[in-house]
């Protein structure tokens, strides 16, 4: 090899190793792998409970864990793409110097032994060059592995998506079903104490005549004290501050915080996805549920004496006024439509946006007055 092949095939490698750093050892795959396993059992939860003693708690579980691996995935796809977009810009980046150092080596191949040979400046410099040449050969191999290895990543990751398209359509039937079912169950569901019977025509008077949520609440009060309703002897005061949220979100506006019209509210509100499974956080009486004002569907809790979880914005609501339901026990759906297997892999390829379009509105109220639901709620801001 001449000084000069031998000058450009150092300067060829050191161009095409310089300023690149390989990403970081990680595995979105395992990610992606892992969601598609929940889908499978989750899939699995959903055969055993129509044989449940507890229907209710088995589809609620189902549900959750659908909801659950569903998120999973959106999240191990969201990695998926990100890391084939890296691997796809780095390897595009490098085209031209990967080029160029095909062409040497390519170049080195086809010369005839003597040639390679001869050098000169003599033996001394055929010696050097050799010595040269047996330096760069490993890093030129080093990068050719590297540069295979990311090849087949992209490869590999490219095939995951394709399949998880397939799992993520079979979770989305499925979840669907175990909703359905756990909508029937609970109408269907016979077991439930009740602490009082509803007078529809107290409630739709009081409807009628009320403006705001503070009004409506206030009446419940009234109508409890003239009814003579027996006092909750719920206490869940030791909690406080600890309760998981009635729904899978993210807090969007806190306690007292203008919304974009500047008005400021008495509550929270939760960012959730479409048809997102609400829960009742504690143990407790529903006081009321059903449309209410321009709140769209609204469940009002007690889970102790002059305590009261007011839930709104859902889609369908589950159970009856009265009923004394147990923690974790399902009160309704959020609305919206839920999004397609195809959306979701397209949201996941762009790693833009959550899907959380629907927004659940919470008001904590005691002894009449709101209070933050920060202080019962664990929101991840805040106390």
């Amino acid at each position: 090899m001449s000084r000069a092949w031998a000058m450009v095939l150092g300067l060829g490698l050191a161009a095409f190793t310089a300023g690149v750093v390989r990403a970081a050892p990680s595995d979105p795959g395992e990610a992606a792998a892992s969601a598609a396993s929940a889908l499978e059992a989750a899939a699995v939860r959903l055969d055993q409970a129509e044989g449940a003693r507890d229907r209710v708690k088995a589809l609620t579980e189902t549900v959750r864990a659908y909801e659950a691996g569903l998120q999973a995935m959106r999240d191990g796809l969201r990695r998926v793409a990100r890391r084939e977009t890296q691997l796809t810009t780095q390897l595009k980046a490098r085209e031209g110097e990967v080029a160029e150092l095909l062409g040497v080596i390519t170049t080195i191949e086809t010369s005839t032994p003597p040639v390679l040979m001869l050098h000169p400046s003599g033996p001394l410099g055929a010696a050097r060059s050799a010595m040269m040449l047996a330096e760069v050969t490993p890093g030129v191999q080093a990068r050719a592995d590297a540069l295979r290895n990311d090849v087949q990543e992209v490869r590999d990751l490219r095939l995951l998506q394709q399949s998880a398209a397939q799992k993520l359509e079979e979770g989305l039937q499925g979840v669907q079903a175990a909703r359905a079912a756990l909508s029937t169950a609970i109408a269907d569901r016979q077991d439930l104490p009740q602490r009082y019977t509803e007078d529809p025509v107290q409630t739709a008077i009081l409807i009628s005549s009320t403006e705001t949520l503070t009004g409506f609440a206030d009446g419940l009060a009234l109508i409890a004290e003239a009814n003579g309703i027996e006092t909750t002897r719920g206490d869940v005061s030791d909690r406080r501050g600890d309760l998981a949220l009635p729904v899978e979100g993210l807090l969007l506006r806190g306690y007292g915080e203008r919304d974009a019209a500047g008005v400021a509210r008495a509550g929270v509100l939760v960012a959730t996805r479409p048809r997102a499974l609400v829960t009742s956080p504690t143990a407790a009486t529903i006081r009321y549920l059903g449309p209410l004002l321009d709140l769209g569907n609204v469940v009002i809790l007690e889970p102790q004496p002059d305590t009261l979880f007011i839930l709104s914005g859902l889609a369908e609501v589950f159970g009856s006024a009265g009923q004394v339901i147990p923690e974790g026990t399902p009160v309704g759906l959020m609305g919206g439509e839920a999004a397609a297997s195809s959306a979701i892999l397209s949201l996941s390829g762009e790693g833009g946006g959550t899907g959380r379009s629907e927004t659940l509105y919470i008001e904590v109220r005691m002894e009449n007055s709101p209070v933050d639901p920060e202080t019962w709620f664990r929101t991840g801001q805040g106390g």
